[in-house]
């Protein structure tokens, strides 16, 4: 069993499957124009939620919100399942595969084989396509790879139904409708709004206001919590940064991107320089998340690096708070 798929390398795991998945269905998307119509830029912080031992962080919305808007604002119908068992998802998988269905899968990453042991890590939410097999084994096409790879029965299963936080349980998901035409027009509007609104909300856990929010407990982290402690919270902010999805700076290249790709579906100028004011505050957040790992690496040499660290937090803050306003006015 194998089907026609072509691979495509992606900087995001589920933007790439999705646009995977509706290139193999005949529409020509981007990653970038995924991921903008999915409103895949965010921000949260929740303290009292711990993740790895450290507050909840989070630079994109919830696993699978960013197809299923996308897909939603494009008319687009995307079946999802989880199942209760391996037997029945494995059955379910290989139905797809003999009705020649490329399906996307929701799986864990600490048992992929094909990564390498320091990309190997406890977290839930990773995706990718299968679109065939050989005897008993799986051919994957995991858009954050350069080529297609394997995994036998045995390790699909395994990733499957990782368990811990956002188990996957065994969830596959795929196109079951495509309209003849697509407003990408209306979709990418609808899209803007919804982010842009997102991130000038006017609560204190996200968007600028929990950028805000974070900046404020940064400070407070070394004398409430001990220097040790506070360095933890630090590379599990960077690795939400950076690490896991692409995060801070790689989220905001990929709407610059996504925006330079609507002033032309739109006629729109201003999103062109708006998209080059973005790439400059991408490299920003990349800038933080260096000096952030010079801390908890003890390589930096400022002397009040935690203060420090917030203020540049604090102007990240200002800056996109700016940039969404003038963002909202342009669309």
């Amino acid at each position: 069993m194998e089907t026609n798929f072509i691979h495509h390398q992606s900087a995001h795991c589920e933007n790439g499957v999705a646009s995977n998945l509706l290139k193999h269905h005949g529409i020509n998307i981007s990653e970038p124009m995924v991921f903008g119509i999915g409103s895949g830029l965010f921000f949260f912080y929740l303290p009292i939620l711990k993740v790895n031992h450290a507050p909840a962080i989070s630079y994109r919305p919830m696993p699978g919100s960013i197809f299923n808007k996308a897909a939603k604002r494009l008319g687009i119908k995307v079946k999802r399942v989880k199942f209760s068992n391996p037997q029945s998802a494995q059955n379910a998988l290989e139905d797809n595969l003999k009705k020649n269905i490329p399906s996307g899968l929701q799986v864990g990453v600490y048992h992929l084989t094909y990564f390498p042991d320091e990309y190997r890590f406890h977290f839930n939410a990773h995706n990718l396509v299968v679109y065939g097999k050989q005897d008993n084994t799986f051919l994957i096409s995991d858009p954050v790879m350069e080529t297609v790879t394997t995994l036998t029965e045995k390790e699909l299963e395994k990733v499957r139904f990782a368990k811990g936080a956002l188990a996957p349980k065994g969830q596959m998901y795929y196109p079951i409708h495509i309209p003849l035409q697509i407003d990408f027009a209306s979709a990418i509007k609808v899209a803007i709004k919804d982010t842009c609104n997102k991130m000038l909300a006017p609560v204190p856990i996200v968007g600028v206001g929990g950028m805000r929010f974070l900046a404020g407990h940064i400070r407070k982290w070394p004398a409430k919590k001990g220097v040790k402690v506070a360095n933890h919270y630090l590379a599990q902010m960077v690795r939400m940064q950076e690490e896991i999805g692409t995060g801070g700076g790689g989220f905001r290249f990929i709407y610059a991107a996504f925006l330079q790709e609507a002033a032309v579906v739109l006629n729109n100028e201003k999103l062109k320089k708006l998209s080059a004011e973005m790439t400059q505050i991408g490299d920003l957040w990349r800038d933080f998340a260096v000096n952030a790992a010079r801390v908890y690496k003890n390589r930096s040499n400022q002397s009040d690096v935690y203060n420090s660290l917030a203020d540049e937090l604090l102007h990240l803050a200002a800056l996109e708070e700016a940039f969404f306003k003038k963002l909202k006015k342009a669309i």
